[in-house]
């Protein structure tokens, strides 16, 4: 019995951390030398599923060739592109822990983040979501996104607060965290496949009654995003549409 309870124990992680990865041939081997370093840290068991969508470079040679060696991290390869919704949704669908992250590949918000995040849902033990805030006046921009950027993304949440889609004045921060059972309900029912997935995401958990708070946290803007600013925001407004309907 002690045999089999230690074995559960070691199969089922405590933290999973979901990075969705297109043409990352740069980014990716650096973070996941990142990621390796802070699961080392931890006093508990913990995994890293990668879900590379259909990639023009060695993204998935790369990131097969890491977890060859690296016991903990799961490469999942996607014969498609279909966007960043569908990569993040395969991921949360994999993982097994009974805390869920999903961030960008370039790791914007550091991996020292997670830790105060954990804190929080041990001290809110009513909040199922957390989402990273970049607005929030406690958080640290270390490296700020351009002009045109910025100004989108305040322009695209503006929209959200008055059709009331989120009321959360960040939806687009790569850096957000779920309790199991929430994350189990939300991907379950979410389809997306673009950027807009994340309003999606919170959308779905708020109707499904889950209680959601935003912290702040450092971002470190990467210049080499894959956001187009002007083609990805049309979908996006495309997608907020699909919703509001």
């Amino acid at each position: 019995m002690v045999h089999t309870l230690q074995f559960l124990a070691a199969a089922m992680p405590f933290l999973s951390i979901v990075i969705p990865a297109w043409n990352e041939e740069k980014r990716l081997p650096p973070a996941l030398g990142l990621l390796e370093a802070f699961r080392r840290e931890l006093l508990w068991e913990s995994e890293v599923i990668v879900v590379v969508e259909q990639s023009s470079d060695a993204t998935l040679d790369l990131a097969n060739a890491f977890a060859s060696t690296h016991p903990g991290f799961e490469i999942i390869g996607s014969s498609l592109h279909r966007g960043k919704g569908h990569a993040v949704r395969i991921g949360m669908q994999r993982a097994r822990g009974d805390f869920l992250f999903y961030m960008d590949a370039d790791l914007s918000v550091p991996l020292k983040e997670i830790g105060p995040f954990l804190d929080y849902f041990q001290a809110h033990s009513e909040v199922a979501i957390l989402v990273g805030n970049r607005a929030h006046a406690a958080s640290r921009i270390t490296r700020r996104q351009a002009w045109l950027r910025r100004t989108m993304g305040r322009l695209f949440n503006r929209i959200l607060q008055k059709t009331r889609l989120a009321s959360l004045h960040d939806t687009q921060c790569g850096f957000k965290a779920f309790r199991r059972e929430a994350a189990r309900a939300i991907f379950a029912r979410q389809k997306l496949d673009g950027f807009a997935f994340d309003v999606e995401v919170l959308l779905l958990g708020e109707r499904l009654g889950y209680t959601i708070a935003d912290l702040p946290v450092e971002w470190l803007n990467s210049p080499d995003s894959k956001v187009h600013i002007f083609r990805d925001s049309i979908r996006m407004l495309r997608d907020l549409r699909r919703m509001t309907r």
